[in-house]
């Protein structure tokens, strides 16, 4: 794993067992994984290639049925946006499968942070590579996975790296829930889907995923500090979703 991860993540690995071996560039996971599967003799999962077929896109207690299962008894049953991030493109294969699987009216909206190669192949096609991924951990990726399908999805959003942040901070403020970086960058896209279909007149339901535990990011997106030092700037932020609420 990157050396960037935090160390709330890797003290949980080591607590269990396991053993984290880090690498300055992000871009290396890959190599270093088949090479240290050679040397001992083991396998390299490679859940970045094989994520989008892990699962049965067309049901079989998959998350995109479960998601339509939870919301039967809301007042919009058939969600008009589903937002995730990207990751290792599994979910948002999966969910958009489904969706045009069971011909349903929803949109798939992936949230990318800042940083991250799959907002730029989706909008321009371009597959290159970026120097280090992103800051927000789980969701930003420095290439372009091969279980990542672009043509399932309706609409990409880059979230600003303090943005996601911030929403990460204005979750647990308004709900007591206690949520991670990749949740703040799904909520951020899902606000402003909900803003422009507020201004559009629409009415109807947006679901998007929590994603982690913020327990995990006590030394980096928790601390005012380390977000300092980042030179993110969250206040904008902030004040703009709290605005959101008088919409």
């Amino acid at each position: 794993m990157p050396d960037s991860t935090s160390p709330e993540k890797i003290a949980l690995i080591e607590f269990y067992g396991g053993k984290c071996h880090l690498v300055t560039d992000p871009r290396e996971i890959y190599s270093e994984s088949q090479r240290l599967a050679d040397e001992t003799g083991g396998h390299f999962m490679d859940q970045f290639t094989y994520a989008e077929r892990a699962t049965d896109w067309r049901g079989n207690n998959n998350i995109a049925e479960s998601i339509f299962q939870q919301m039967t008894l809301e007042p919009y049953p058939v969600p008009h946006w589903i937002v995730v991030g990207a990751g290792t493109g599994g979910t948002s294969a999966t969910l958009g499968r489904y969706l045009r699987y069971r011909c349903h009216p929803t949109r798939l909206c992936v949230a990318d942070p800042e940083g991250s190669a799959f907002y730029s192949a989706w909008t321009t096609g371009d597959v290159s590579t970026t120097a280090g991924g992103s800051r927000i951990e789980g969701i930003g990726r420095p290439r372009v996975e091969p279980s990542f399908l672009p043509s399932v999805i309706d609409r990409m959003i880059q979230v600003p790296d303090a943005r996601s942040i911030a929403a990460m901070r204005w979750v647990h403020r308004l709900t007591g829930l206690d949520v991670g970086g990749s949740t703040g960058t799904n909520v951020a896209a899902a606000v402003d889907l909900i803003r422009e279909m507020i201004a559009a007149g629409a009415r109807g339901s947006v679901v998007t995923l929590i994603c982690d535990q913020g327990s995990r990011y006590r030394g980096t997106y928790c601390d005012d500090s380390w977000v300092a030092g980042q030179g993110l700037d969250l206040a904008q932020h902030l004040a703009e979703f709290e605005e959101f609420l008088t919409l």
